[in-house]
């Protein structure tokens, strides 16, 4: 099989083979750009494999360049990269490794185009492209990867247990390609991970939290997270999860399995956003389900509260992944913990005060807020899944209706603690708090406008209520 280049990929090509004629040395591209050229898949970067010094190979090309380019190198690594017309390309020199047990760090020595190929995760990983004159695009595949693109097969290029033994991290990379490529894992590698899954114990938070956002970024996400499950990988790394697992009846009254309910809110929501932290929220939406499921008589299962515990659980999720504990966090957290306020809307009269406060809790996040709601709705019947629909729709309209009367969405006090402060006299005080959470109320509740002057004489009248006098000025 021959690859066909696009102009700037055989521009580089070029000047690939070019420089490795100059310094004496054999260059493949390899891996994953050689994967998805054969797999019509967008390509982003371009890996170069040699067999000498990658960091000269590097610099070598980078004279051929009507421009200076500026190479960036890590001698540690034997690594380099650079950028041409557009493309990141990377150098290093093909090498064979031997691993420690205790460590995903291999020790690291000079080797051939086949050493570095049989170090590789997978078969579909392996492929090379040769750039010899009479070989020239021919795609090199001593693993069959060819064939398991065909059929949509992730296969380790050795045997499995030494595969994922010697780096880990490989399990959830098998994951990660099954789900972003809809592919299979082959019935061994799959096995294998299931006997090596303790084994992911010695990756870090980090790591393993860039293929979990990964899997999430996917275009079904489901795949992976029920790969994860089933391999045991997920009652490692994200427990309170794997929790939600499995059915249990009572008086002939059971409860949907919350974890593949969950799941299927993700995937729900993946055509409506980009945004990963609504995917965590979406991910992570019900995770309270499980400490506060209960049976209670005459009523059946009950998960009462189960939002404001689930968003409780967010930091500790997000700090045991390391993933970030800023505003993504409480996005992320403020978002889980209002997913059931618009719900219950849908099942009362909706009173404008009810509307005003979802506004004011959710602010700038209320249309997100509603998409993770309309994602939750993963009913198989058809009817009620029409019914929830036309309700939250109803819900769109009143919150677009209150917003534009009264303006609570980003909502700023018409009055501030500073004004409060010079009428009355008063240094910071529990009055002043006073003060101000009457005149949101106030305002929330529709008692008076959201404007400067209503606030003001709602502020004099509650301020005498506190034996309280504006200072003669």
């Amino acid at each position: 099989m021959e690859l066909v280049f696009s102009t700037a990929e055989q521009y580089i090509m070029d000047l690939v083979r070019k420089a490795a004629a100059q310094i004496g040395v054999e260059a493949y591209p390899i891996g994953g750009f050689v994967r998805d050229k054969i797999l019509g898949r967008p390509t982003k970067d371009i890996d170069i494999v040699c067999n000498g010094d990658g960091i000269n190979l590097a610099h070598a090309v980078a004279e051929l360049l009507p421009q200076p380019a500026k190479v960036s190198f890590f001698k540690t690594y034997g690594t380099a990269q650079m950028r041409i017309q557009g493309i990141e390309v990377e150098f290093v020199g093909a090498r064979k490794e031997s691993y420690s047990p205790d460590s995903r760090n291999p020790s690291v020595s000079p080797g051939t185009l086949e050493d570095d190929q049989k170090r590789r995760d997978f078969t579909i990983n392996a492929l090379a492209v040769s750039l010899a004159p009479e070989s020239y695009a021919t795609v090199i595949d001593p693993f069959d990867g060819l064939l398991d693109l065909q059929d949509k097969i992730i296969r380790t290029p050795l045997l499995p247990d030494q595969t994922f033994s010697d780096d880990p991290l490989r399990m959830m990379r098998a994951i990660r390609f099954a789900t972003q490529l809809s592919f299979h894992i082959e019935v061994s590698c799959f096995e294998s991970i299931c006997r090596q899954k303790e084994r992911i114990k010695i990756i870090s938070k980090e790591r393993i939290a860039d293929e979990l956002n990964k899997i999430m970024m996917s275009a079904k996400p489901s795949i992976g997270f029920d790969l994860l499950f089933r391999s045991g990988l997920l009652e490692i790394i994200l427990p309170q999860l794997a929790a939600l697992s499995g059915t249990e009846y009572i008086d002939n009254k059971g409860h949907k399995d919350n974890f593949y309910h969950s799941i299927q809110v993700l995937d729900n929501i993946v055509p409506h956003t980009d945004n990963l932290w609504l995917r965590w929220a979406a991910l992570l939406h019900d995770v309270g389900k499980a400490p506060t499921k209960r049976f209670e008589k005459g009523h059946g299962w009950t998960f009462h509260g189960h939002e404001v515990v689930s968003g409780k659980m967010v930091p500790k999720i997000f700090g045991n992944l390391k993933l970030p504990l800023n505003e993504k966090m409480l996005y992320t957290r403020k978002i889980i913990e209002l997913h059931h306020r618009p719900v219950a809307l849908t099942k009362e009269n909706i009173t404008d005060s009810a509307i005003r406060r979802l506004l004011f809790d959710a602010g700038e996040d209320i249309d997100d807020l509603m998409t993770l709601c309309e994602a939750d709705i993963t009913s198989k019947n058809a009817q009620k899944v029409k019914k929830f629909l036309e309700n939250f729709e109803l819900v769109r309209q009143k919150l677009k209706e209150i917003e534009e009367k009264d303006k609570i969405r980003n909502w700023q006090p018409p009055i501030s603690g500073e004004e409060i402060m010079e009428t009355f006299g008063l240094s910071p005080s529990r009055e002043v708090g006073q003060i101000k959470t009457a005149i949101r109320e106030a305002i929330l509740d529709g008692l008076i406008l959201n404007n400067y002057e209503a606030a003001r004489n709602y502020m004099l009248a509650f301020a005498e209520s506190l034996s309280l006098k504006p200072q003669n000025k």
